[in-house]
């Protein structure tokens, strides 16, 4: 079983389009996505599920996009 973690990382403009595209690239031939966060390599299988979160505070916003799938 794997250890449980909760990470975020912060990418520059240009890594997070990289990556954006890697993951669109990989949904239109459906196949897995692979993405290395924090030295751990994550694959995200085929039957994942996507969704887009928008969250808005007195001071700031943010949106989320979120690629969910149980571990079989």
């Amino acid at each position: 079983m794997k250890k449980e973690r909760d990470i975020e990382k912060t990418y520059s403009t240009a890594e997070f389009v990289a990556k954006l595209r890697r993951l669109a690239d990989a949904l239109e031939a459906g196949e897995r996505f692979e993405i290395q966060i924090a030295n751990e390599r994550i694959y995200v299988p085929v039957r994942a599920t996507y969704s887009i979160e928008h969250e808005r505070g007195e001071t700031e916003e943010e949106i989320e996009f979120q690629i969910r799938w149980e571990n079989v």
